[in-house]
């Protein structure tokens, strides 16, 4: 089952059971042959269309489909989407990172970024010194520095926010 939306304002559901393809719980009898891999002919209800895959994206369920010279954008949801979307857990993914906190009590030896800078998730920003190991923190997602709170020598608490981006 995905939950379809159409141009941001069409909602439906469809559902294959089968050789059937449910719409909104109405049985689609079309004939649908795959010309190549980006483009299909459809014959429905007496009308015939031509649909053409512009774009899609597998990850983001997203897809620009071209039906006679028509472009429509396209977004799905399969049950598990759903699912985290009434457990309220659908924005996790896009959270937005504002802060980093220190992870344990240390001693800042490095710091590796300037404000002002664009980091990449995954770069490092500073080395903290805890229980005599060096930890090298890293960006948790592509940010700007916006400001360093801290400074080599600086004892730090955990908890504590030493970057704002």
């Amino acid at each position: 089952m995905y939950n379809i939306k159409v141009n941001n304002k069409h909602d439906f559901e469809v559902d294959r059971k089968g050789d059937s393809l449910l719409v909104n719980d109405n049985t689609i009898n079309a004939d649908i042959k795959q010309l190549n891999d980006l483009l299909y002919h459809i014959i429905n209800d007496n009308g015939s269309y031509n649909a053409e895959v512009v774009s899609f994206n597998r990850e983001a369920k997203t897809a620009e489909i071209k039906v006679n010279n028509n472009i429509y954008t396209i977004a799905a949801k399969d049950k598990f989407d759903v699912l985290l979307d009434k457990m309220g857990l659908s924005n996790l993914m896009t959270a937005k990172v504002s802060e980093i906190k220190a992870p344990m009590p240390g001693l800042v030896l490095k710091v590796l970024v300037e404000e002002g800078t664009e980091v990449k998730k995954g770069e490092n920003l500073f080395v903290l010194e805890a229980m005599k190991m060096e930890n090298i923190i890293k960006a948790p997602a592509d940010v700007t520095i916006k400001t360093i709170k801290i400074k080599p020598g600086d004892k730090v608490e955990k908890g504590q926010i030493l970057m704002l981006f």
